[in-house]
């Protein structure tokens, strides 16, 4: 249940989501934040900027929808139009860029931040979910990370792990950093349920990662319950 605290206007918390790869959990993590900022605001709502790959929705204008979208609509507090929180739906999974390409059209940063920053008004909290890792390109020009970096959003890592995610998870905080924005936290995921000293890698990223560890969602070997995962979420150094 959302506390009674009320955002003063202009004072939207914005936490951009990124991961380590594509199909790490960006979306599970994303949701389940949503969750978790729904606990002291009330108007809550996740963004997907670009969304390409879509399934039969009845529900959705044109008949389709981003499997992404419809989870994050569904842990948001505040309903918005669909041109706001998925501003570009591309038909194929691919990269924004050649997804876009193959349905000719481009897709641009500004096309991306006009409809964040009329999210930002209306929201108390807005969670933008990236696609795929961290470089993924919009354009022959343009970055995604180039949208975190116009909004100017503390971001949250989604480690997959998995054998690998120690460089990917360094790497991916470097760049963050690199091109001159917060590391707000960082959040593990066990997509392999058989992945070797969990443990150790864990305590790893919590040694090398130059962030606070939000927090770790086991294995989902069924749907996933982001209401019932917010509790393993500390979002903590966010709030304050």
């Amino acid at each position: 249940m959302a506390s009674d605290h009320v955002a003063l206007p202009g004072a939207c918390r914005t936490l951009f989501v990124t991961g380590t790869d594509t199909g790490v959990g960006k979306t599970l993590v994303s949701a389940t934040v949503l969750h978790a900022l729904a606990r002291h605001h009330r108007r809550v709502v996740g963004m997907k900027p670009v969304a390409s790959g879509l399934v039969p929705h009845a529900g959705t204008p044109g008949g389709w929808a981003s499997e992404d979208v419809l989870q994050l609509r569904a842990a948001s507090t505040l309903a918005v139009a669909p041109e706001l929180d998925n501003p570009v739906a591309l038909p194929d999974p691919l990269s924004p860029h050649l997804a876009a390409r193959r349905a000719g059209r481009r897709v641009t940063v500004a096309d991306l931040l006009a409809p964040a920053r009329s999210l930002q008004a209306q929201a108390d909290a807005l969670v933008v979910e990236g696609a795929g890792g961290w470089r993924v390109p919009v354009n022959d020009d343009e970055l995604l990370s180039d949208l975190a970096r116009a909004l100017a959003a503390p971001v949250l890592l989604v480690v997959g792990l998995r054998l690998g995610c120690l460089n990917h998870a360094m790497l991916t905080a470097e760049a963050i950093r690199a091109d001159g924005l917060e590391l707000a936290g960082w959040v593990g995921n066990v997509v392999d349920p058989h992945m070797a000293c969990l443990v150790e890698n864990l305590d790893t990223l919590r040694q090398r990662l130059p962030a606070p560890c939000w927090g770790v969602l086991p294995w989902q070997a069924g749907l996933p319950e982001p209401p019932a995962l917010a509790a393993r979420l500390d979002l903590a150094p966010f709030l304050h």
